[in-house]
């Protein structure tokens, strides 16, 4: 079961990812989120990038593990928590 959880975690870090990159597009910035050393951007534009990659990270991160957990409850019995 672990390694499940070993390639669940990955998923959810790739689709966040995905997320993330299409999240900061439609809000309208470049392609390309601000790296924390990039001089080019604000701080402004450096911590509201990190806030919504946070948010959707910690989001993506709650759905894969809580439908993780149902599916292992429908397939043995037993809740993962």
């Amino acid at each position: 079961m672990r390694s499940c959880g070993l390639a669940l975690g990955a998923a959810s870090g790739v689709i966040a990812g995905a997320a993330f990159k299409q999240a900061w597009k439609m809000i309208g910035h470049d392609d390309d989120a601000p790296d924390a050393a990039d001089e080019d951007h604000s701080w402004q534009e450096v911590l509201a990038a990190a806030t919504i990659q946070g948010a959707i990270f910690a989001v993506v991160k709650a759905a894969v593990d809580s439908a993780g957990a149902a599916t292992t409850r429908r397939l043995t019995g037993t809740w993962t928590g």
